[in-house]
């Protein structure tokens, strides 16, 4: 039997929105809804391209109805009218940044608006989205009120309770992350938290406030994308000195409070983008933040910086670069994952090509037309048997690669370079 008191629509389907629906599928009626039919029609016969829910667990909740007060499921669609029986809306909506690397909140908007279109008195409307501090008050309530013609914490009521979805790990999954809720009452926060901690194994922590809970989520990756640029740097710094490292790292790690962190490539819709809505933030009230940015700065040309290097020793080990046949492995922004979003491999891919280099992009995780779409960039997903390359680099290291022996597909004197330092060391020429 289903939750009587509660039917929740997520607002957004993908890497976020799916796998918290299907949690809350298992004690609730939930409606899915997602603008995209081509999502909804592969959702609904119970495949999830993302591959964060697996084939058998959707279809284990899967309604081919919109579920009564009295029953668990999901069910999928794009059809606004079939949201209108929810009495908690989750809005999972991606919140990216333009080509300028400022917030674009486009998406929701949009979202805040299909949800105005039919709010009701006395319904809950959650924000997941990353956002900067104030966007859920100052930005998307405004929204609501003029949408739906009610006035805010008067008719209805908002929270924020920031997604911590992981793209591709099976260990840390919804239930098993600790959720920061908030409200925009002191009743709203605790009817808020105690939805999620039906669900939530991992339990939760109810911040003080809607801005705190935002702020806490943008400084989650902003921390992380800080310490990854310091390894970078580092990386750096030992690449001009001749020293590992990855050897550097391991022994410094020896060290009770030292932060494993890896040198590589920052991309995806959360470590890459979050920084900017902080720092956007920031500048509107008059502080230029100086970390934040040069995090971003050093982060965004690394791949640049790796191509350099992969090119420096093709030179050195008299490997003729121009119409060189190299062969680059993965192009998703993480390993085990089909997520292309942000990738900052297509960086080395530039950058390489503009080398006049010949690229054979080989991830079996990625779908080609997603590739070709976001980037115009045409890739494999099968290698051919036995084929050489003047040289080959490890962009992702998706399990499927670590179990090969890549020098066999390398030409004698080629290079073999690891940017993600995983690979047996005498099998590589060179590691970032």
């Amino acid at each position: 039997m289903g939750n009587s008191s509660y039917c929740i629509g997520v607002i957004g389907l993908g890497y976020v929105g799916l796998p918290l629906a299907v949690e809350f599928s298992k004690y609730y009626p939930v409606i899915g809804f997602d603008i995209n039919k081509r999502r909804i029609d592969e959702l609904q016969g119970g495949n999830d391209f993302t591959l964060e829910v697996d084939e058998a667990q959707l279809k284990a909740v899967i309604k081919d109805h919109v579920p009564a007060m009295d029953e668990t499921g999901i069910f999928c669609t794009n059809v606004l009218s079939n949201i209108a029986s929810c009495n908690v809306y989750i809005i999972t909506v991606p919140t990216p940044v333009d080509k300028n690397n400022r917030p674009d909140l486009t998406p929701l908007y949009k979202a805040s608006e299909t949800v105005g279109k039919v709010l009701k008195k006395g319904d809950l409307v959650i924000y997941e989205s990353t956002v900067y501090p104030g966007v859920t008050e100052d930005e998307c309530v405004p929204v609501l009120e003029k949408v739906s013609g009610m006035k805010f914490n008067v008719d209805f009521y908002c929270g924020y309770s920031p997604e911590r979805i992981n793209p591709g790990d099976k260990l840390h999954t919804v239930a098993k992350i600790k959720k920061i809720t908030s409200g925009s009452t002191p009743e709203a926060a605790e009817e808020i938290d105690t939805i999620y901690r039906s669900i939530i194994t991992a339990g939760t922590h109810k911040a003080a406030s809607i801005k705190v809970a935002e702020a806490a989520k943008v400084i989650e990756n902003s921390q992380r994308d800080i310490n990854i640029a310091f390894v970078n740097e580092l990386a750096k710094i030992f690449n001009q000195l001749g020293i590992d490292t990855h050897q550097v790292l391991e022994a410094s790690a020896t060290k009770w409070n030292f932060l494993p962190f890896k040198p590589g490539l920052v991309g995806g819709h959360c470590i890459g983008v979050d920084p900017y809505y902080l720092a956007q933030k920031a500048q509107e009230v008059g502080y230029h933040p100086e970390i934040i940015l040069a995090g971003r700065r050093l982060n965004d040309g690394m791949g640049q910086y790796i191509a350099g290097e992969i090119v420096k020793l093709m030179i050195r080990r008299d490997v003729q670069v121009k119409g060189a046949n190299v062969l680059l492995l993965g192009i998703t922004f993480k390993e085990n994952c089909p997520d292309v979003r942000n990738t900052r491999v297509v960086d080395i891919v530039k950058e390489l090509t503009s080398y006049g280099i010949n690229l054979t992009i080989y991830d079996p995780w990625a779908k080609p037309e997603d590739v070709m779409h976001e980037y115009g960039i045409s890739i494999i997903t099968e290698l051919p048997d036995n084929q050489q390359f003047d040289s080959l680099v490890l962009a992702v290291a998706h399990k499927d690669f670590l179990q090969t022996d890549w020098t066999k597909r390398v030409k004698s004197g080629g290079v073999i370079y690891d940017v993600k330092g995983c690979l047996d060391k005498e099998m590589v020429t060179a590691r970032l």
